[in-house]
């Protein structure tokens, strides 16, 4: 998934260099119309209109619009690399396909923890309007309820493909090697390594660990930076206190623990034991305002 990212950012690079702004106008130039667009130049097609009439009725720009982005200067070299760019990223959705169907027949081979016709998966806790470009190409969440017992995409921020990274990285039993859930997270390198020297806390800074399973973690705790629900709250506190680096270190702490939590006990994930929290946190804000305001000799009105 990486080396195709990479292979757009040099097409995008390839176009720019051309004097081409095409990937500024439409959002995916990999997709039918960017597809079609870059067929038609390579092939030496080389006017503006012609080449925006290959867009597709579902593109949002106007066909004017597409036009004046693709007024180039068409330098040889640089044709060259946007002719290698396509064919090198058609190589891998191949790839990745290979691969989903490994991860799936692997899958397949562990043992059930949950019979899925008793307990059948919970609802999909819809956190995007379409499903992501990077989601697997068969039905992971319901393997890795079968093998998990636990339906681990209904915690905030964590999709299909984080939670295969997860059972790839730490197996459907690592909490049974960890006591409690700080040596999960210690283990991850999320926690404050607090280094006392003469009883005083010298540094509390998280530890250098290499782990993809901590790396998979951080990335679900930055899907929470738009959330509407309690730990999308808490991630914003967090960013505007400790700033945006440290706030992604707790938040996937957070996520450790509750991972921890979950595959020890074998719970289903209960998003109200964290809402009660966030309740709570909301009355002691709003007892705050009453408080100043009734100092400075004001009282506060709800709106209707």
């Amino acid at each position: 998934m990486r080396a195709a990212a990479t292979c757009v950012h040099r097409l995008h690079k390839a176009l720019t260099q051309t004097n081409v702004q095409l990937q500024h106008v439409i959002a995916d130039v990999t997709g039918v119309t960017g597809l079609a667009i870059l067929e038609a130049i390579l092939t030496g097609q080389r006017d503006p209109v012609a080449l925006a009439q290959l867009k597709d009725g579902r593109i949002r720009p106007s066909t004017d619009t597409i036009a004046r982005s693709l007024r180039g200067d068409w330098p040889a070299e640089h044709l060259f690399t946007l002719r290698q760019c396509p064919d090198t990223w058609k190589h891998y959705p191949t790839q990745i396909t290979a691969c989903d169907e490994e991860s799936a027949r692997l899958l397949r081979a562990l043992d059930a923890k949950v019979n899925v016709a008793a307990q059948p998966l919970p609802a999909r806790t819809r956190t995007h309007r379409t499903p992501q470009k990077n989601e697997p190409r068969f039905a992971a969440r319901q393997e890795l309820y079968r093998t998990w017992g636990v339906d681990l995409t209904q915690v905030p921020g964590i999709q299909s493909g984080t939670a295969l990274v997860l059972v790839g990285e730490l197996g459907p039993d690592f909490a049974e090697r960890f006591p409690s859930a700080k040596h999960f997270a210690s283990w991850l390198g999320v926690c404050p390594d607090n280094r006392i020297t003469g009883g005083k806390i010298m540094s509390s800074s998280t530890r250098n660990v290499t782990s993809r399973a901590a790396t998979a973690l951080r990335l679900a705790a930055q899907e929470l930076h738009k959330a509407q629900n309690c730990f999308g709250d808490l991630y914003r506190r967090w960013k505007a206190r400790l700033g945006t680096p440290k706030a992604i270190t707790a938040m996937a702490h957070k996520l450790a623990r509750i991972l921890w939590h979950l595959f020890k006990y074998r719970q289903a994930f209960n998003p109200e034991v964290f809402q009660n929290e966030a309740e709570k946190l909301k009355r002691k804000k709003l007892a705050r305002l009453h408080n100043t305001a009734a100092a400075l000799g004001f009282q506060l009105v709800p709106t209707q």
